[in-house]
């Protein structure tokens, strides 16, 4: 973080347990492990000269942590203290940590990951230092301390987290418009690998896994997908080694396979460059149907799987369009969403991964496809959150305004942007990076520094409208903080990286598609020690801004986001009802809204015209000279086919009762020692009308094993005060599994208590995280006359009439198969080229066609046991050639195109699985650009001793096709 930042030092007395990994079918079992050391550090706050890394210290007067962890727990006023924006003083210390930990006694490396730690962190291994990472406290890191450890025995780990202030490293020296908090703030792990491993994607510009889609093309529906992968032989032996790589689909299927032999020189890092294409289907990435495969790439070393690693990808294309804006898989959208910062009450920065996936599941509700990094890079889990749920991501390097002259200061940036890049580059929701000094405009050497890492996704200038060149300058976008008047010639797209919000601000973006976005500040009220923001001397509540409260509650105004951006049908009622008021906002996605009041038309109004809602779908409803009077409020919302939809508010009567929500929508409540769970406490009247307009304070208290942050110390937590009568609590998880319930209390109101389940933790993140990976035997076979033409990438049976016809599989060693007739009077014909336009039009524009009352069979021999899928092409093929086609003469003498055929036929067998027979179709022509040809398929059984017989027939004795089909293992 920043000059003096606080510094922590780490001790551990931990035994793990990761030598039998219960992994799921198919899924590598290698000596790589990864285990979550979050939980059972000793802490120890303040003294940096210390020698607290002897191994004999005596911590156990130390506080005992879980990670993440901040140095010191913060009220809403920021401790009372007034401190610079420079922030010189607040949570400027030091914080050693310290955990016994016991490595198993064997050749592998030992490596200790950080996803990230405020802001200069030292690493000390049984009392011999590591080394120190000091680029920063907002990216990963990770030392190799294989040469440190006693394996097969107790190790003593001593981390020095040091969050002074410190000019080198950005953003400080400052200012900045937001608190830098402190600690071993995200998560740790201890990772085990083979000598011969993959590497750490921020290693070098070309370590771990680098994967790329060189084409999307979302017409044809396919996809070509790069992968590099880097692998490093830490052995005394040049090694030959294969690398296989699988993409697999949501349900576990291996839709693409790619393997690669190289010899690695001892030390050498290898990168293995695989590529590989997609056109069956094939499933796009977008914000309405986030779609992700998995990418998992085996090292193997003399036939054992040594390593591996996995990643999610998404398959998606965007652009900067000069005319329709940012596109989309070929569509353009209106980028809108909120800038986010990552601080969470009390926590600082050092939230659970629950709370970063719980603020984009936010998102998702009002209906927001962009999320802005603001002003540093983010943790882990809130990408693969955006991944998951169809959010956009600008995400960029740390600064505000300030400009160092200090070469030092560049590098960590530099090396800041890199790793940020390196770290989240296989991303599908990342789509743009910030490449400048945030609100100053963009930085050459920023900019080339994260193309040279990327030169994929769309640069953004980080401008301000107040100074600097206002355009994209070098970088892909003109990305602007838009708060009013600003200047733009059209030359090219502006994009707001930060403006207003609401209806108001939305409208002039949707109005013009030069205006590509809008990301609206801020998302969540948040810390500062802005001197002149409306609660910088607030007594109980100093936080700035936010669409929301700091605890996530949204404001009453964000309601509109929902009418505008969601398709469902949606009213809103903006304003409670109570005396004095005389203007009423709906928003709604309605035509027209009807407003009652005990029953009683005021008024049946259409939304706004006023032109500040100018390119709206939605504008708001407002509601002028109404007349109070105690009661219940309906706006009925009236849509252009006749349907409705009402919603009500009642004036509430004096304050009753407490209704409690314990917020685990979307998410488990974790056993870890560190999960948050956010209680909501409403006052509510007699009837369940929410009260706003009170000032209780509520006491919340919990049974089971948990705590309510802020219950031992004194940050004005608990009991706690309401904001738009709510009073939010955290309940921090503890250890044990079990119910814990959670009682919210308030002199003068009737309680209220709610439940939820702890579930187990598991820190071992190999086996929380793997899911199965069926590679099943796949190939693909084409029939035809010898004269066929193949179709690509299949392999050819060619037959001829009359004849015994053979197949031997090349994927399924020593299995057959062979076509007969159904009957000793049955004709079988092989078909070739007859060239049919369409897909895959090589492998059905030929084939065969057996005329039998009996039908045809394909027959397979000497399938092992299992279970099978079986896919077949039937389609009558008719001739598209013309006088440029050589095989044009063929057709003088070629008939077999002219037989009669079935138009639907059954396919039967005793082996299916399920009904022994079903119904297919054939399709004709000689074009099927457009359509789909005919395909059935089957799951059968195999017995591994007899024969699989599968008859095709038609019910009219007229001809059967069948012109291609391919099998495959399955589940």
């Amino acid at each position: 973080m920043n000059r003096l930042l606080p510094i922590a030092i780490l001790l551990f007395s931990f035994t793990l347990n990761i030598c039998a990994q219960n992994l799921p079918y198919g899924f590598p079992d290698t000596d790589r492990t990864k285990i979550s050391i979050n939980q059972g550090w000793k802490f120890h706050l303040g003294d940096p000269n210390a020698k607290n890394y002897s191994v004999d210290l005596d911590d156990s007067k130390w506080e005992t942590i879980n990670v993440p962890h901040t140095l010191k727990l913060t009220s809403l006023t920021l401790d009372g203290l007034q401190d610079e924006k420079t922030q010189l003083v607040f949570h400027r210390e030091v914080g050693w940590y310290r955990k016994n930990l016991k490595v198993e006694n064997s050749n592998k490396k030992v490596f200790l990951e950080f996803e990230g730690a405020h802001q200069i962190t030292d690493l000390w291994v049984n009392g011999k230092h590591v080394g120190q990472h000091a680029v920063g406290g907002y990216t990963p890191f990770h030392f190799d301390i294989t040469n440190y450890v006693n394996k097969g025995s107790d190790n003593q780990i001593t981390l020095l987290v040091d969050n002074r202030r410190n000019e080198m490293v950005p953003p400080d020296p400052g200012p900045f418009d937001y608190v830098k908090f402190s600690g071993l703030y995200r998560d740790v792990y201890l990772v085990e690998t083979n000598p011969i491993h993959v590497t750490f994607n921020w290693e070098t510009l070309n370590s771990g896994v680098n994967i790329t889609t060189p084409t999307i093309d979302v017409v044809n529906k396919n996809a070509v997908i790069s992968v590099k992968t880097a692998v490093k032989n830490e052995t005394s032996a040049s090694t030959t080694c294969k690398l296989l790589t699988r993409v697999i689909d949501k349900d576990g299927l291996v839709v693409l396979r790619l393997s690669e032999e190289a010899n690695i020189w001892p030390g050498q890092e290898y990168q293995f460059n695989q590529i590989g294409s997609l056109e069956d289907n094939v499933h796009f990435w977008g914000v309405d149907s986030p779609y992700l495969y998995r990418v998992n790439s085996v090292v193997i070393v003399n036939g054992k799987e040594v390593d591996f690693v996995e990643n999610r990808i998404g398959l998606r294309k965007f652009e900067l369009d000069p005319i329709r804006g940012f596109v989309l898989n070929g569509k353009p959208i209106e980028l809108l969403g909120a800038n986010r910062h990552q601080q969470y009450p009390y926590l600082g920065d050092a939230l659970p991964n629950a709370l970063h996936y719980k603020d984009m599941v936010q998102f998702k509700e009002y209906g927001w496809n962009i999320m802005r990094t603001a002003h540093y890079p983010q943790d882990d889990a809130l990408i693969d959150a955006c991944d998951e749920l169809g959010i956009l991501v600008y995400e960029e390097a740390p600064t505000w305004i300030s400009i160092s002259d200090e070469g030092l200061w560049w590098d960590n940036l530099e090396t800041s942007a890199r790793t940020m890049v390196r770290n989240h580059r296989n991303h599908p929701s990342i789509v743009m990076w910030g490449a400048g000094v945030n609100h100053r405009g963009y930085v050459p050497r920023v900019h080339n520094t994260i193309k040279q890492e990327d030169p994929i996704r769309l640069t953004a200038s980080q401008g301000a409208r107040w100074t600097g060149w206002q355009t994209s300058g070098l970088t892909d976008i003109n990305a602007n903080m838009l708060y009013g008047p600003f200047l733009w010639d059209r030359s090219e797209p502006i994009f707001a990286m930060e403006g207003e919000r609401g209806a108001h601000a939305v409208a002039p973006f949707k109005n013009d598609p030069l205006m590509v976005g809008l990301i609206s500040w801020t998302a969540h009220a948040y810390y500062t020690f802005h001197p002149r923001h409306p609660k910088a001397n607030n007594k109980i509540d100093r936080t700035r801004s936010g669409m929301m409260t700091i605890f996530r509650d949204p404001r009453p105004y964000l309601e509109w986001y929902k009418s505008e951006l969601l398709e469902e049908p949606f009213i809103n009622i903006k304003e409670e009802w109570v005396p004095d008021t005389k203007e009423l906002t709906v928003y709604s996605n309605a035509s027209e809204v009807e407003l009652s009041l005990n029953g009683q038309l005021i008024e049946k109004i259409k939304p706004s015209n006023d032109t500040i809602y100018k390119g709206l779908d939605h504008a708001p409803f407002h509601f002028k000279n109404i007349k109070f009077k105690s009661g219940k409020l309906t706006a009925k919302g009236i849509f252009p086919d006749g349907k409705t939809i009402e919603t009500t508010k009642q004036t509430p009567g004096k304050p009753y009762a407490i209704e409690l929500n314990l917020d685990s929508k979307d998410r488990q409540f974790i056993a870890d020692g560190n999960d948050i769970l956010v209680a909501y406490a409403t006052v509510v009247d007699k009837n369940g009308t929410p009260v706003h307009n009170t000032n209780h304070l509520i006491k919340f208290s919990v049974k089971g094993d948990a705590s309510v942050i802020g219950d031992d110390i004194n940050i004005n937590a608990n009991p706690m005060f309401t904001e738009y009568g709510m009073a939010p609590a955290l309940i921090r998880a503890g250890n044990t599994t079990g119910t814990i319930s959670v009682t919210a209390k308030c002199k003068g109101l009737k309680s209220a208590t709610s439940s939820v389940s702890l579930i187990a933790n598991n820190n071992n993140e190999v086996v929380k995280n793997a899911k199965a990976i069926y590679d099943f035997k796949t190939e693909r076979v084409d029939l035809g006359a010898p004269d066929q033409l193949l179709q690509f990438g299949w392999q050819p049976w060619y037959g001829t009439d009359n004849a015994d016809n053979t197949y031997g599989f090349k994927a399924f060693n020593g299995v057959k198969a062979k076509i007969t007739k159904g009957s000793s009077d049955g004709v079988v014909r092989w078909l070739g080229e007859m060239n049919v336009i369409g897909k895959y039009g090589f492998a059905y524009g030929e084939g065969i066609i057996a005329i039998d009352d009996k039908g045809v069979n394909l027959v397979f021999e000497n399938l092992p046991k299992g279970t099978y899928k079986l896919t077949t092409w039937h389609h009558a093929p008719s001739s598209n050639s013309d006088s440029m086609d050589p095989n044009r003469d063929k057709l003088k003498s070629v008939t077999i195109h002219k037989l009669p055929y079935e138009k639907d036929i059954v396919i039967s067998s005793e082996a299916l699985v399920g009904e022994k027979s079903i119904n297919g179709k054939v399709t004709e022509g000689k074009e099927m650009q457009w359509e789909t040809p005919g395909v059935s398929i089957i799951e059968f059984t195999a017995n591994g001793s007899t024969p699989v017989t599968i008859n095709f027939n038609g019910k009219g004795n007229k001809g059967v096709w069948l012109n291609a089909f391919e099998l495959s293992e399955w589940k």
